[in-house]
């Protein structure tokens, strides 16, 4: 087995196409951006960006944010990073208040659920905070 010095392992790290070249990529999806210009995850969720600033215009909706930061608390407190510095947090995709039912609408726009956001929505769901999964059409 060959071994590399800590400075050769951390440049394959940060090299372009190395491991930290795009941590949030899901089976191909690709970075998309809006004619607002505003960079999406993917070519879905710039879609469905596109769809609900539509619906607030309408009036459906209102006060729509993205990527929302939202703390995971667990029985015993927040649930830290392995460092113990920092809050892990779910990162939605949408948030926006649906005006005919009055309720704060948490979305994530998803082709395929990962195991770590299958973690992340079951420490949500045990907070009291549901997420609401929209998928492409086709």
């Amino acid at each position: 087995m060959e071994r590399m010095t800590l400075e050769e392992f951390r440049a394959t790290q940060q090299a372009p196409g190395g491991p930290d070249k795009d941590r949030r990529r899901v089976r191909g999806t690709k970075r998309t951006i809006t004619p607002d210009g505003i960079t999406h995850d993917s070519k879905t969720e710039a879609q469905r960006w596109e769809e609900l600033k539509l619906l607030q215009e309408a009036g459906e909706i209102c006060g729509l944010r993205r990527q929302v930061d939202i703390g995971l608390i667990g029985r015993d407190g927040p649930v830290m990073t392995d460092s113990g510095k920092q809050q892990r947090v779910y990162k939605a995709d949408f948030v926006y208040v649906d005006n005919a039912l009055g309720i704060t609408v948490i979305e994530d726009r998803k082709g395929h659920e990962t195991d770590v956001f299958k973690l992340k929505k079951a420490i949500l769901a045990a907070q009291g905070v549901e997420i609401h999964i929209t998928r492409a059409k086709g």
